[in-house]
């Protein structure tokens, strides 16, 4: 049987995952998860980030993420 200190170990090595799943009772969403989702860019923009995806090989939706993330 499981001690409660052994409990309180786990949860504590484990926040982050703990917190994830609670997140995801909430909103059935994870943080991994991928949705696709419409935006409007000037011309210019657009051809910028092709530009940058056929330099680096990414695909535009990354390089926004990366951007986005910092």
């Amino acid at each position: 049987m499981i001690t409660k200190k052994q409990i309180s170990k786990i949860r504590r090595k484990y926040k982050d995952v703990f917190d994830m799943l609670e997140n995801y009772d909430k909103t059935y969403e994870l943080p991994f998860q991928r949705k696709r989702m419409d935006i409007t860019l000037s011309v210019e923009a657009i051809n910028k980030l092709k530009k940058v995806s056929k330099e680096t090989g990414k695909p535009i939706s990354r390089i926004i993420e990366e951007k986005v993330m910092l």
